[in-house]
């Protein structure tokens, strides 16, 4: 009875789709720790921890939400720095920040809208129109900042609710991903967008209004990349037209593929998206911590990225075969 029990214990964790990556991520918690006793135990670790992990996972939402029904954005790090510049000129002319701030989330979101409308009605490959977007955004930034930093408008109290405090941009993050699961799991809308990526003609011809998914999933990941870069330039005080760009969308996007995302489209899962970014931020801050050479970091990540998605694929085969048993 012991020995079924636990049986069936191993299979509902192997089950559990977001498994493997927890094992990877508490692995390298565990190492690091052990390699660097200062690696979570000092609160200044932890704070740049989270703030490394909080960005990655509320772009990971929206990119999640479009590589599940076979998408992606590739513009999200530009609509990134885009959107404080945004919210930077609405407060100059006098608007209230906290409405500077919604403008400036509009402003994103209105890119994706862009890279929705042209994906779907000129059937455009997602990854052609948001590289386009891409060269687009980043343009219209440099254009309108003159390619230098600006300062971030409000007081201090507006400040530390949107990122200056240590710890407000992980909160955001887990509200946002909490958000997400909820949609993905429980409502119409992700359950519909699971359904679409995973047989697109089935579902439209089960009544599904795929393609206006697919523009509500391209506007929801702007809309996150835009609200993102809001919350780091308040962070660092400082809105820069450099900040972001492709290593924040690439980050995002190897976040939900760790976490164990398809790129195939079919299948996803907004906590995993979560769990990926951290064993990102847990690679990043642990290796620094160990001094690996700056050089060879970049190897060393991507390795890791490799070996995560190697075991990720490997765990969903066994708990398959378990399932199937």
């Amino acid at each position: 009875m012991n020995h079924h029990n636990a049986v069936s214990l191993r299979e509902r964790f192997l089950q559990w789709r977001e498994a493997s990556i927890l094992v990877v991520a508490l692995l390298l918690i565990v190492y690091f720790e052990w390699a660097n006793g200062d690696f979570l135990l000092s609160s200044a670790s932890l704070q740049n921890l989270t703030q490394y992990i909080a960005p990655a996972a509320i772009i990971a939402c929206g990119e999640i939400m479009l590589m599940i029904m076979g998408e992606i954005d590739l513009s999200a790090g530009m609509v990134y720095a885009m959107a404080p510049f945004i919210m930077h000129f609405a407060a100059e002319t006098g608007v209230p920040v906290p409405l500077a701030v919604v403008l400036g989330v509009l402003a994103a979101a209105s890119v994706g809208l862009l890279n929705g409308l042209v994906t779907v009605t000129l059937r455009v490959p997602s990854f052609i129109t948001t590289l386009g977007t891409l060269f687009l955004v980043n343009g219209f930034t440099l254009t309108i900042s003159a390619g230098t930093p600006a300062d971030v408008p409000g007081g201090t109290a507006l400040a530390q609710v949107m990122g200056a405090w240590g710890y407000s941009e992980i909160l955001w993050a887990l509200a946002v991903v909490a958000m997400l699961h909820v949609i993905l799991r429980h409502t119409r809308w992700g359950l519909h967008t699971t359904a679409a990526g995973a047989n697109p003609t089935g579902a439209a011809e089960a009544g599904i209004a795929v393609h206006r998914l697919k523009i509500g999933n391209f506007v929801l990941t702007a809309a996150l990349a835009g609200l993102t870069g809001i919350l780091e330039a308040f962070r660092i005080s400082s809105i820069d037209p450099q900040a972001g760009g492709n290593q924040i969308m690439f980050l995002a996007v190897a976040a939900g593929v760790i976490g164990g995302t398809s790129l195939a489209g079919g299948s996803g899962t907004i906590i995993g998206g979560l769990i990926g970014a951290g064993v990102l931020g847990v690679l990043s801050d642990g290796l620094t911590l160990i001094g690996v050479n700056a050089f060879t970091f970049n190897i060393i990540l991507g390795l890791a990225i490799l070996a995560a998605m190697i075991f990720n694929i490997h765990i969903v085969r066994l708990a398959r075969g378990g399932g199937a048993e």
